[in-house]
Parts: structure tokens; C-alpha cells; sequence
């Protein structure tokens, strides 16, 4: 494993709001992430530009397009996925290592969540497939994906609502269940309380709970998990 790059100080346009943490892969084995969500693009920006002349493999999550844009001026091959919100540089993820990693999106709503966790295994260097709209108001449709889920290594399930869908498959494969609870909901969902506290008292074990809308946290997760 190289050295931390612990002798690296920050230039003064960055000194004021932000320490990159360039040593974060070396030590982890995982490389850094930017929250842009409460970043002014002027930080973004200046954040991406530093990035680009480091040549640090970098996520960008929680963008939206003016923050977006900013990155991609400084880093104009980024990948950009707007349906996750999220950039990637460099573009391409490295190679896959480890086991497959499977991502489910409880509804179509949902998918932004599920997207970010999926982009985010994908380059933390695992094999990812997202499947969308496979909720249990239709329980035929995750059963149509079995051979899928069991051949996985970790499945990421984001679902709102009642949040029932990851207790749903991890009682079906026996690989862990890395739960997501989204915003998505009428009134007594509570922007995601609803299935965060059904995903916590899940019947079936081995399920794993994140944060709510943390799709990050939620592939960074499945990703550690599969590196074996």
C-alpha cells in the first residue's frame, strides 16, 4: 500500500472551506467523495480543479446542474449521470475486482437513490447491475429476478413507502441486504422515517441499514463488502 500523502497542504484558493483528503485512498483503499450539496459552485469548481491537476479519482455526489457543470468545466471527460446526481472523474471506473454487486429500485421514484448507489459500487471497482421498479405492490417482479440476486455477492434495495422490499429479499438469497430508505411517500411516510424504521425491524437478518436517501453510503457499503 503507498504512503499517505500526509505532506500535501491545500493552495490558499482552498485553505479557507476545504482539506482534500488525497491519502484517502492509500489508507481505505477507496478514493474521496465530494458532497456538492452544500458547496457553492465557486467551491465545486475550485474543488474539481484541484482534483484534475492531482489526477485523484474522485466521486462528485448530490450535484445539481449548475454544480455539475462547474465540474465538467474543470474536468471536461467527468462521467456525468444526472439521474444520480453525480460525477465521476476519471471516467472510466477501474477494474472490476471482487464479487457482483446488485442494486434494486423499489419504484421508479426511487431511482435517483438507487442510481447513486450503483454508480458509486461501480467505481469503488465492483461488477453492478441496477434493476428498477420491482417493488412488492407487484411481487412477481423481484421474483423474475432471483437467479440475479442470488448470484450476487450484496444487494443494495432502495425502496420508500413501507419500505418492506429489502426484509422481502433478503428472506429469498443468502447474500446481505444493504437496506436504502427514501424520501418517497405520502404524509405518514415522513420523508423516509416510515421505511427506515420498517427496514430496522426487518424479519429476515443480515440486512444492513443506511441513512435515508444515502445511496452513497449505501454502494460505498456494498462495495466493501464485495471486495472478497
Amino acid at each position: 500500500m503507498p504512503e499517505p500523502d500526509r505532506a500535501w497542504t491545500p493552495p490558499a484558493a482552498l485553505d479557507a472551506f476545504v482539506r482534500l483528503d488525497h491519502d484517502r485512498a492509500p489508507r481505505r483503499g477507496f478514493p474521496e467523495a465530494v458532497l456538492c450539496e452544500p458547496k457553492t459552485v465557486d467551491q465545486v469548481r475550485a474543488i474539481a480543479r484541484e482534483v484534475g491537476a492531482r489526477g485523484a479519482r474522485t466521486l462528485f455526489t448530490r450535484a445539481t446542474p449548475e454544480q455539475a457543470a462547474a465540474v465538467l468545466a474543470e474536468l471536461p471527460d467527468a462521467r456525468h449521470d444526472p439521474a444520480a446526481r453525480m460525477l465521476a472523474w476519471p471516467p472510466v471506473p477501474p477494474e472490476p475486482s471482487g464479487g457482483p454487486v446488485v442494486v434494486l429500485a423499489a419504484g421508479t421514484s426511487d431511482l435517483p437513490v438507487a442510481a447513486e448507489a450503483a454508480m458509486t459500487a461501480e467505481h469503488l471497482g465492483r461488477r453492478c447491475t441496477l434493476v428498477v421498479d420491482v417493488g412488492v405492490a407487484g411481487l412477481h417482479r423481484v421474483l423474475e429476478q432471483l437467479d440475479l440476486l442470488r448470484a450476487a455477492r450484496v444487494v443494495v434495495v432502495a425502496a420508500g413507502m413501507d419500505g418492506a422490499l429489502p426484509g422481502v429479499v433478503a428472506g429469498l438469497v443468502a447474500a446481505p441486504v444493504v437496506a436504502v430508505p427514501t424520501s418517497v411517500g405520502y404524509g405518514a411516510a415522513f420523508e423516509g422515517l416510515a421505511p427506515l424504521l420498517t427496514m430496522l425491524t426487518a424479519c429476515a437478518p443480515g440486512v444492513a441499514v443506511v441513512n435515508i436517501d444515502n445511496g452513497y453510503g449505501a454502494g460505498h457499503l456494498a462495495a466493501q463488502i464485495a471486495a472478497s
